[in-house]
């Protein structure tokens, strides 16, 4: 066995207790072979062939990205202080229009670059020129589950079919890239941005290829009354007339969910990504995360875009959405530490239907080391609080993906971090000067 020894730590189990422990690592297989604590009797460890210091820090699950659109790191910034709809008709899309895919690239390596070092190993994307972004997942060693994103609104018949052929075609062909390490879906953009036909057509294919389904719902009040007035049903109901609800699917958003909708999700297995900065930045409401978890459905963390986040850090996301969730109840004791940290880790992993997001003997080989020695990490009554309320992406010490060491001692080894931001600027500047000469 090759083996890679985490030591010298605290580790947070899969029930949420910290014990002083080393994780063993088969770095082969990608597997955690063994979470043995300190205090533990008995028989010696296995030799290592590496170890990694994690003293007087925490070791981790990697955090899970559960819904982001990684390449918009290019438009980080771009357009603030908007509603969601002008927002992405007035700025976005426009500048989205003048994407190529070397730019793409560009931003989602820019993005891996920022995940890596904030401790995020595994994410869902939803964008184009997703062959691009496989490739950056490849090189930066993250998991991902990828999918192209479909929009039919203001196009003809045949180019928005074949927007939802590429998106299944995408699904196809990129599944198990990456050694396995990329999975993806069909994702259609939203139920009000892809037609009804397309939806239907898309979902029923998806269906036969065995890929989930991932797309925006119930983000704004704009996205819930035409559905309503146009087809009498709440927007839970119409996915659910699709074919679009079933345990492998995970929607994103879900703040405007109601008549019964959460009983829906729940029932049907279908997880929801909870993007508590991009939905409080755009003034899309507060989601019923407390509801959603009492209910039995599984809630993830997302970032959503850097354009309205404006970052990639689930840290932030954590303490965001234990806030938000207090304010929503108003109730302190709403959405604890706990829960948001189980949702940033397990609850992302499940969601994505990826490998990851506990720390225990079998589980994939993905892990953050969080550095504990810092002004406001101290003291250390509670880690699990600290991770919830107090850390930064920039606690990060190390980051581990499917066994490989992607990050040490806070040096990112899988990209070239200034050629990475120089080139993400490059395109970034250039980008903006085709959109004001469009």
């Amino acid at each position: 066995m090759n083996a890679l020894r985490v030591t010298g730590g605290r580790v947070l189990r899969p029930d949420g207790s910290v014990t002083e422990a080393d994780v063993t690592i088969d770095r082969d297989a990608g597997r955690i072979v063994e979470v043995r604590d300190v205090s533990a009797d008995g028989e010696a460890p296995p030799d290592a062939d590496e170890t990694l210091d994690a003293s007087g820090s925490l070791v981790i699950p990697g955090l899970v990205n559960a819904h982001t659109h990684v390449a918009m790191t290019l438009l980080r910034g771009y357009a603030d202080d908007k509603p969601l709809d002008p927002w992405l008709r007035e700025d976005i899309w426009p500048a989205e229009a003048e994407l190529t895919p070397d730019d793409v690239e560009a931003g989602a390596e820019l993005g891996a670059l920022e995940m890596i070092r904030s401790g995020t190993t595994a994410f869902a994307d939803m964008y184009f020129a997703m062959d691009r972004v496989a490739d950056v997942v490849d090189r930066a060693g993250l998991r991902a589950r990828l999918g192209h994103g479909v929009v039919t609104v203001g196009k003809d018949a045949a180019d928005a079919r074949a927007d939802v052929e590429e998106s299944l075609a995408v699904a196809r062909e990129l599944d198990g890239a990456a050694d396995s390490r990329i999975r993806t879906a069909f994702m259609p953009h939203s139920l009000t941005t892809v037609g009804e036909e397309f939806l239907r057509e898309g979902v029923a294919e998806a269906r036969e290829a065995g890929v989930p389904v991932h797309l925006h719902a119930n983000e704004t009040a704009d996205e819930v009354d035409p559905i309503v007035d146009e087809r009498g049903e709440r927007p839970i109901a119409y996915a659910e007339d699709l074919g679009a609800l079933g345990p492998d699917d995970f929607f994103a958003h879900g703040v405007h969910v109601g008549g019964g909708e959460i009983d829906r999700l729940a029932e049907s297995g279908t997880a929801v990504v909870h993007c508590p900065a991009s939905n409080m930045k755009l003034a899309s409401g507060m989601a019923p995360v407390q509801r959603l978890r009492e209910a039995g459905v599984t809630v993830a963390l997302g970032t959503d875009g850097a354009a309205s986040n404006n970052d990639l850090d689930v840290f932030d996301e954590m303490r965001d959405a234990a806030m938000l969730g207090k304010l929503a109840t108003d109730d302190a004791s709403a959405v604890p530490a706990g829960a948001v940290v189980e949702m940033a880790t397990a609850g992302g992993a499940d969601a994505l239907g990826l490998p990851g997001g506990r720390i225990e003997a079998g589980a994939a080989a993905d892990l953050a080391v969080v550095d504990l020695d810092a002004p406001h990490l101290t003291p250390v009554h509670d880690p699990v609080s600290h991770l919830a309320y107090a850390a930064r992406g920039s606690d990060v010490r190390h980051t581990v993906c499917d066994g490989d060491i992607l990050m040490r001692d806070r040096e990112v080894l899988t990209l070239d971090a200034t050629a990475v931001q120089e080139r993400a600027a490059a395109a970034a500047s250039d980008l903006v000067d085709r959109v004001d000469s469009a």
